[in-house]
């Protein structure tokens, strides 16, 4: 036993090991790419400089100049970047950088001077003897000096640009994160009430017969248990498969049908594939509710509910339909829709916004009332993660 504890630690320690080997060797080689693509760019903007001269005899040489320039731009251009991030200023600090950019500027601008000569003078342009000293003083080496202070703005520039645009994009991302933060507690704090709301009414169905029918009220409050058990399940999930939501509704119907005996009448047109379609958690019970109890339960004779999932191209289409008494005259969702109906459309709106779905409670033709769910069609896979339907 004390042997293998032994040998696991020595696999994971090789394994850490070879982590942290294989890590070092991408950093690496990301290093090098960078460095190949920096290279290559500084080439192609010598190379651009040189371009007007190309007609000319002297285009050999002009070019050898430029690439001197620029590559010695090149090599002091990290240096800038590197001492620029490590300037204990914020972003907000600019004129403090700004100073600092300064006092660097005529250093680099120096030390440039003499990269690029050395370079001129290893391509054999100049003489080795431009490297003196004296030489910095001269009218032509003043005026590449003022355009080298330029270059090294532009640079500088380049870089404090670059920076701003990192923190825009983080704090994009920042912010991004946080509106998902918020559309999910959102989401979460809707899913919470419709779990009290939902356990008052069923409540209060199995609390009609407690006196009049004790083995009725028992056999209730045994589905109640199997309810709150798949709501637990689920209380963490904001989409479930639809036979996970067509099993909580059948225990739902099962207190119902005690309760209403041959009055309620129940069916369901269930496509076979579309029953691994992701819907909201919760979906359809408070819609059948609201039928039973704003549509059947008005009526002496009682009714049926149908609840229908169907397909239609990329779209899952669920529409729970009653022959009850009908929406009142005037009605709208917006004024009018109960506790359950308003929560089931924030949500469906949350889950699914920029017009992905839709959500619709009219009359029916014939009597009654529909209510009408679109959402886009995404089949739970083997893997447990929603996929879109092909």
């Amino acid at each position: 036993m004390v042997a293998s504890s032994a040998q696991s630690a020595r696999w994971l320690g090789a394994s850490s090991a070879g982590e942290r080997r294989f890590g070092r060797v991408l950093q690496i080689r990301r290093r090098l790419v960078r460095a190949l693509l920096a290279a290559v760019g500084w080439t192609a903007v010598g190379c651009i400089f040189a371009l007007p001269s190309m007609s000319t005899k002297g285009f050999h040489d002009e070019l050898r100049i430029y690439l001197a320039q620029f590559w010695a731009w090149g090599l002091l251009a990290p240096v800038i970047l590197a001492i620029d991030r490590r300037l204990p200023f914020s972003g907000k600090q600019l004129e403090r950088r700004l100073l600092v950019h300064l006092a660097l500027s005529l250093a680099f601008t120096e030390i440039y001077f003499y990269i690029f000569t050395a370079m001129r003078a290893t391509m054999g342009v100049t003489p080795w003897s431009s490297l003196h000293f004296s030489q910095l003083f001269s009218p032509m080496v003043l005026g590449w000096q003022i355009w080298s202070w330029l270059v090294y703005w532009v640079i500088a520039g380049g870089v404090q640009a670059y920076g701003y645009y990192e923190r825009y994009m983080n704090s994009e991302l920042r912010l991004e994160r946080l509106e998902h933060s918020f559309a999910e507690a959102r989401l979460n704090s809707l899913r919470m009430q419709l779990d009290p709301h939902f356990l008052f009414n069923a409540l209060n169905t199995i609390s009609s017969p407690v006196e009049r029918d004790p083995k009725l009220t028992r056999r209730m409050i045994e589905h109640l248990g199997d309810l709150l058990r798949l709501s637990l399940e689920s209380k963490d999930k904001q989409e479930v498969p639809l036979f996970e939501e067509m099993a909580f509704l059948e225990h739902y119907l099962a207190i119902q049908k005690i309760r209403f005996g041959e009055q309620l009448k129940v069916e369901m047109q269930i496509e076979p594939d579309v029953r691994r379609a992701l819907v909201p958690a919760f979906l359809i019970q408070p819609l059948v509710e609201n039928a039973i109890r704003h549509g059947v339960s008005r009526r002496s004779s009682g009714g049926t509910v149908l609840v229908k999932a169907t397909s239609l191209d990329d779209r899952l289409e669920i529409r729970v339909l009653d022959d009850g008494v009908g929406l009142p005259a005037n009605w709208a969702m917006e004024r009018a829709a109960g506790h359950g109906l308003s929560i089931t459309r924030e949500r469906i709106a949350g889950l699914h916004p920029n017009g992905a779905s839709r959500f619709v409670v009219r009359n029916r033709r014939n009597g009654g009332t529909v209510a009408e769910v679109t959402l886009p069609l995404r089949v739970v896979g083997e893997n447990g993660n929603g996929r879109p339907n092909a």
